[in-house]
């Protein structure tokens, strides 16, 4: 599936869960303004076809690294568009432009500060150079927002644990019950969050 502005995914007849809705933003100069096609959106995408059960509509945008675009962005995705999830990828290394957790930070309401060291932990075990990533996450309202790495391979290799704290996260803040692949995605709840 090619990754558009709006796109619907997932949903089986065995699901128990909700529809939920789920934002990426891929933020780089080069590929918003056509110079190379965007890789991390659609890396994201693809876990997200390979790992929901629940039916998920999918907002997507492709931004410069801008401080104010990727703050605007970030807002209309979570307060226009009512995404459960944002999920970014690029802008989060030491480099002049990189300011993806900086815009990230200013609309956040609280950080949690979890996902950054893991994402941060996951990635050490591939580069050296992870100790560079300024990845974070937090929460604006009912909407979980996190960075991730820029490259599709480490997209992956931090998408596929980091998530499986999501879809509770999500319950405890009051969104929709997300269910999982748990072959793709084994996400953790207690055993009084599940439904099934």
């Amino acid at each position: 599936m090619s990754l558009q502005a709006n796109s619907i995914i997932g949903g089986s007849k065995d699901t128990c869960g909700d529809k939920v809705t789920l934002g990426i933003i891929t933020v780089s100069d080069r590929a918003s303004s056509g110079e190379y096609v965007d890789e991390g959106g659609p890396a994201i995408l693809q876990f997200f076809e390979e790992a929901l059960v629940s039916p998920a509509e999918i907002i997507y945008r492709c931004i410069p690294d801008d401080l104010d675009i990727i703050k605007q962005t970030m807002i209309e995705l979570s307060d226009d568009f009512d995404c459960n999830v944002i999920v970014t990828t690029g802008g989060t290394g030491p480099a002049k432009r990189d300011v993806t957790p900086e815009a990230t930070i200013s609309v956040c309401d609280r950080i949690l500060d979890g996902f950054g060291e893991q994402m941060r932990n996951i990635s050490l075990e591939y580069v050296p150079t992870a100790i560079l990533s300024r990845q974070v996450g937090g929460t604006r309202d009912k909407c979980l927002i996190f960075n991730l790495p820029g490259r599709p391979k480490a997209i992956r290799e931090t998408i596929d644990k980091i998530w499986e704290a999501v879809p509770y996260c999500v319950d405890l803040l009051g969104g929709p019950y997300m269910d999982m692949d748990d072959e793709v995605c084994n996400a953790f709840r207690p055993r009084d969050a599940r439904r099934r």
